[in-house]
């Protein structure tokens, strides 16, 4: 058989292969797959799936799933054919309407490794997968350390917008003075402008001792801060402790808690 021709054949294959996993047709599904077929899929076991019998008994629970409304659609296919084994890889959108309209640019990615046995392709091999997205704890941490960083520039430079930027709407901020609590972004803005005009000379802010801590969308900070009203004036130190959460645009301050010892 020609490449061309196989590699036609394989498509099919595998075009037929989804559209049953799609509507539950469970003898399709299985029709083409060797006796000894292994399967990696996106669950466990972390060996996978191994033989006919266990391929088959794999795919109801996932049938009930397409059945609620989702979707296993192919994108992109790609064949490639030899005289007697061949490989196939796609990206599949698999998902509820919700999440795909919430994050389009998901995909299943899909591995598929071929060979002929009596003269027809069967599926010996089949590998599902979604992108590990979650985060590196470091590349967290050194974000939070970031806004820090920026924090203490826009304080030196008296940029009140740029100083309130990376704090949340819904703030809840335990400060030195004040009230027992400031709540929303406005009353801590105004906090910060009243910090900034204390002086007519720039302050300089900086936590030596910064400490961060990160996991999932939440990260903690904490350190001793050392706020220098002047050019000449002795630092005054206080105790921080921040409270992030993460955003589309970024970490953004949710609680910070601010004191002097008594």
């Amino acid at each position: 058989m020609a490449d061309d021709d196989a590699e036609r054949e394989i498509r099919e294959l595998i075009e037929r292969w989804a559209h049953a996993v799609h509507v539950g047709d469970l003898d399709t599904v299985v029709a083409d797959h060797a006796e000894d077929i292994v399967m990696f899929d996106v669950p466990p076991p972390q060996d996978g799936i191994r033989g006919l019998a266990d391929y088959t008994a794999a795919w109801p629970p996932f049938f009930a799933f397409q059945a609620s409304g989702g979707c296993f659609d192919i994108l992109e296919l790609d064949v490639t054919a030899g005289a007697d084994v061949a490989f196939a890889h796609a990206l599949l959108r698999c998902d509820t309407p919700e999440a795909v309209a919430a994050r389009p640019d998901i995909r299943l990615r899909l591995t598929l490794g071929l060979r002929r046995e009596e003269g027809r392709w069967v599926v010996a091999h089949e590998h599902h997968s979604f992108p590990d997205e979650s985060h590196i704890v470091e590349d967290d941490q050194q974000a939070v350390r970031d806004v820090h960083r920026k924090w203490a520039e826009d304080t030196a430079a008296g940029d009140l917008d740029a100083l309130v930027a990376p704090i949340a709407d819904d703030i809840v901020s335990y400060e030195h003075e004040g009230p027992l609590e400031y709540v929303g972004i406005d009353d801590v803005r105004e906090v910060c402008r009243a910090g900034l005009e204390a002086t007519p000379d720039p302050v300089r802010w900086e936590i030596p001792d910064l400490r961060v801590v990160a996991g999932g969308d939440i990260a903690v900070s904490w350190g001793i801060d050392h706020i220098t009203p002047g050019p000449d004036a002795e630092p005054v130190l206080s105790r921080g402790t921040r409270v992030f959460r993460r955003t589309s645009e970024g970490w953004s301050m949710i609680h910070q808690h601010l004191s002097f010892p008594v």
